[in-house]
């Protein structure tokens, strides 16, 4: 379980392919310190478990699934990653709950100043847009960001500049991928509500009297 607040840019320093899947080493500092073989740490937003580890680098392997779910089948060595460690116990959640399962890449369509902000507009495939809410959370990259605006097959995000410094997103032009996680909690709602409702017992009217519609998820 991850935050989306980054902790370090690292850099992709090695790939080694195989058929449909890769072993990735990952150049960094910060996010090697207390870890351990075994250890997961989101690599532009994708969980990946540490298999290996010196003073300044990691190794972890990308299943097929995941060379299919994310952008690492374009990502070569020398391009620069956000890295964060698994969310502890005790941790502040700063961002909000990403899980570091991608569910698909996207597209930067376009990057707009506006004052302090720069304006970024995705594109992601249609059946993922239905999990995107105005004002709602959403991993870009494994960035945690809101959604400022909801088009009907994109949305925009306006990025701080602190978000910039910190994060790979100021490095990308348009027509780059990025990996897109959506807001985990509405996917889980969706789940239950398509459920028999004898099956799973939840029903509209109990997710209105326990707050869920017509809160967050509701406006």
């Amino acid at each position: 379980m991850f935050t989306g607040i980054v902790e370090e840019i690292g850099v992709l320093i090695g790939r080694k392919d195989r058929s449909n899947s890769c072993t990735l080493t990952i150049g960094c500092k910060k996010v090697l310190e207390n870890t351990k073989i075994g250890d997961s740490i989101a690599v532009n937003g994708t969980c990946l478990t540490v298999t290996s580890m010196t003073d300044h680098s990691f190794d972890a392997d990308v299943t097929p699934e995941t060379m299919r779910r994310t952008s690492f089948s374009i990502v070569r060595a020398g391009s620069p990653v956000n890295l964060e460690r698994a969310l502890r116990v005790g941790d502040r959640l700063g961002g909000h709950i990403v899980s570091g399962h991608v569910d698909c890449v996207g597209k930067i369509i376009s990057m707009e100043k506006e004052g302090n902000a720069i304006n970024i507009t995705f594109s992601v495939p249609d059946r993922y847009m239905r999990y995107i809410l105005e004002k709602g959370s959403v991993a870009v990259d494994g960035v945690s960001l809101t959604v400022a605006r909801r088009m009907e097959k994109s949305f925009s995000v306006a990025l701080i500049p602190h978000t910039g410094d910190m994060t790979i997103l100021l490095k990308k032009h348009s027509g780059n991928p990025v990996n897109i996680e959506c807001d985990c909690i509405g996917k889980y709602v969706e789940q239950l509500m398509g459920r028999n409702d004898r099956e799973s017992g939840l029903t509209m009217a109990k997710l209105n009297a326990i707050g869920i519609t017509g809160g967050y998820y509701g406006k």
